[in-house]
């Protein structure tokens, strides 16, 4: 991956299915620092403790042969929901004109979805899209994998 020009002032959304952290570039593009000024938290817990009941079954016909049907995926469901809650945040603040550029870094199914949730107000100003788990790491190294060359 080629190093990416953080601009001062530019903003890195940093996000998985359960946590974002919004950074500026309090700094330039040679020497970037990127400062957290806004966390967004999910409490999401697993499928399993999330669902109240077995899976489905229905009958075939008039044969005693039964079908599975497959469980919900709350876990899955709430990432989906929580990836469309970053990209309405992302929206709300380009409209007020809070950044003018953007790099979102984020596993690849979220990128997905943040992608789909995308207004075009957001696209426009958006230059790198990363995909990449980073969200638990420290911002100093968040900073060198996004620059390096």
């Amino acid at each position: 991956m080629s190093g990416i020009k953080l601009e001062h002032d530019a903003w890195v959304v940093v996000a998985d299915g359960e946590k974002a952290l919004f950074l500026r570039n309090e700094g330039d593009a040679k020497f970037p620092n990127l400062e957290v000024f806004r966390e967004m938290h999910d409490d999401n817990p697993p499928t399993h403790e999330q669902g109240t009941d077995r899976p489905g079954r229905f009958n075939d016909g008039p044969n005693v042969h039964r079908s599975a049907v497959q469980e919900t995926d709350w876990h899955r469901i709430e990432k989906e929901r929580f990836a469309k809650e970053v990209a309405e945040r992302l929206y709300k603040s380009a409209h007020r004109g809070d950044y003018k550029r953007l790099v979102i870094v984020a596993p690849p199914m979220v990128m997905g979805e943040v992608r789909k949730e995308l207004h075009k107000e957001v696209e426009d100003r958006l230059v790198a899209e990363v995909s990449k788990t980073l969200t638990n790491h420290t911002i100093d190294e968040i900073e060198k994998i996004l620059t390096a060359d």
